[in-house]
């Protein structure tokens, strides 16, 4: 049978693995990697910076959409690297190492979990986590594909930037895109032809599929003396209601910025008729960072400045504001309708 007819109900656990490692690299940080009931990894700094993250099939991803589009393996993998390498980027690390769970239908190509394991450990190098590397994981059979990603990180002596730090004064800024994945899921929803998409039409598209976290940013930020960080998943304002209300402090956009970062998105929203704004306000999945910084002090490399953090007023609650008005709400919530 012709190895793209496959699927992993025709492969013992065993023979699925197999064809999974040789795909994995793995760094000197991993002193026991897949094959033994449990990896050994190293932890020179003391500490283990760690995350998780769960993609499910119909609620994560789509393996077709309804314009024709098909998510390919490469794709989950390239996304479930960047999203779970994006939460350790947001507290000031860098990362190590990965396990990985699979849940797969019996009736899953083989082909499709072979190039989920190519684009996982495409994500990890081209997004540039050069120390880290899969050490093991899991495999188990479900009604649906679902990929859960825990990954190690470390702070290398230093100090984790925490969401609570924010103080009155400070500069709000940005490192990365917001907006331009929820264009590129506006897209995929749409019923526009994804293979006629002009170029700068597309790059929307491929930073839903395949996000690019800005993964030296967060070190950087640290080193320049960030008060506060997050990893923008959610949305602009919703995420920025988490930083406001673990820092008991106000944060106000800069409605120009929000403007200029509306503009690049005119691509789609021209295509579609709708509102960029929404998108820069309430869109996720980019996976960019917003920091707080000391005033007068020079941004880092890939940061731009987006507002401020202001003090809260009598009787007032943290949150979001653009030019002083209250922002509302937005982003994404998994639990929501």
């Amino acid at each position: 049978m012709p190895d793209e007819q496959l699927t992993v109900a025709e492969l013992s656990e065993s023979g699925l693995l197999a064809r999974i490692f040789p795909r994995l690299d793995h760094r000197p940080g991993i002193l026991l990697g897949p094959g033994d009931d449990a990896a050994i990894v190293s932890a020179p700094d003391g500490r283990t910076v760690i995350s998780i993250d769960t993609q499910v099939q119909d609620q994560d991803f789509r393996l077709e959409w309804t314009n024709g589009y098909r998510t390919t393996g490469y794709d989950v993998g390239w996304k479930a690297a960047a999203q779970n390498l994006s939460d350790i980027n947001a507290m000031g690390a860098t990362a190590t190492s990965m396990v990985v769970s699979l849940t797969l239908p019996p009736e899953t190509p083989v082909s499709w979990v072979e190039d989920l394991a190519d684009g996982l450990t495409a994500g990890i190098r081209e997004l540039g986590a050069v120390d880290c590397s899969v050490a093991g994981g899991d495999l188990g059979r479900g009604r649906e594909i679902s990929v859960t990603v825990a990954v190690l990180g470390t702070l290398s002596g230093g100090r984790a930037v925490l969401r609570s730090g924010a103080r009155p004064g400070d500069v709000l800024a940005l490192a990365g895109t917001v907006g331009r994945a929820a264009a590129g899921l506006a897209l995929l929803e749409s019923e526009a032809d994804v293979h006629s998409l002009k170029p700068e039409q597309r790059v929307l598209l491929d930073v839903q599929c395949r996000p690019q976290p800005p993964l030296s940013a967060g070190p950087l930020a640290r080193a320049a003396g960030a008060t506060a960080m997050l990893d923008i998943s959610d949305g602009l304002i919703r995420d920025g209601a988490r930083l406001a209300h673990a820092s008991r402090a106000v944060l106000d956009l800069d409605p120009r910025e929000l403007k200029h970062l509306a503009e690049s998105l005119a691509p789609a929203s021209d295509l579609l008729g709708m509102d960029p704004l929404a998108w820069v306000l309430g869109g996720g999945e980019d996976h960019s960072l917003l920091a707080t910084f000391p005033p007068g002090i020079q941004l880092p490399a890939g940061f731009t400045a987006i507002g401020s953090v202001q003090a809260l007023g009598t009787n007032e609650s943290p949150g979001v504001k653009i030019a002083g008005q209250a922002a509302g709400t937005g982003g994404w919530d998994h639990f929501a309708d």
